[in-house]
């Protein structure tokens, strides 16, 4: 079971059908939308400011979610993907994102909707990455604009994909 733990009077906040793995770890100020999954060895850290967390979120493997001490509060919009091992922190995330494996998004970061920020990709603190666009490496650049209907495509597939995956672990009995 999850450990999802209470801290300086807050207690996480889940949606509907969302999935939780066995080692994930949810602390304090966190609300959590719908048809959300936080999976093996994640963590989100609401312990010092507030995440929000819109509805298709996946949290992948060993991801971490936290903020910065009464500065920099997570938001993360709809339809957002964080892969394996990505690092976000402090930022605002809109909808339909994929933040790549490896990836690091720090304080004050805005991610535009419609965008993917590329595997080993570093967004340094106060960036602001335009809706529709490609950002890759160290530090992040923008590399390219991608169309509506890819980034729709393809990222409305992952998080729908992370849906059906979360089921087949709340169909699973001990």
């Amino acid at each position: 079971m999850a450990l999802i733990k209470s801290i300086r009077g807050f207690t996480p906040e889940f949606g509907k059908d969302c999935y939780l793995a066995d080692n994930a770890t949810i602390i304090g100020d966190v609300v959590m939308g719908d048809q959300c999954s936080v999976w093996f060895n994640a963590v989100v850290r609401g312990d010092v400011h507030y995440i929000r967390i819109g509805n298709k979120v996946n949290i992948q493997d060993g991801a971490i979610i936290h903020c910065t001490y009464k500065t920099a509060p997570t938001t993360i919009g709809n339809n957002v993907s964080i892969a394996h091992k990505a690092i976000v922190h402090g930022c605002t995330i809109e909808d339909n994102v994929l933040i790549g494996m490896n990836a690091i998004v720090m304080d004050n970061a805005r991610i535009g909707k419609n965008s993917i920020i590329a595997a080993g990709a570093v967004v340094l603190e106060n960036t602001v990455v335009e809706p529709g666009s490609v950002y890759a490496g160290i530090p992040a650049k923008k590399i390219k604009d991608i169309s509506e209907e890819l980034t729709s495509d393809l990222l409305e597939r992952i998080s729908n994909n992370y849906v059906k995956y979360a089921s087949w672990y709340n169909d699973e009995s001990p």
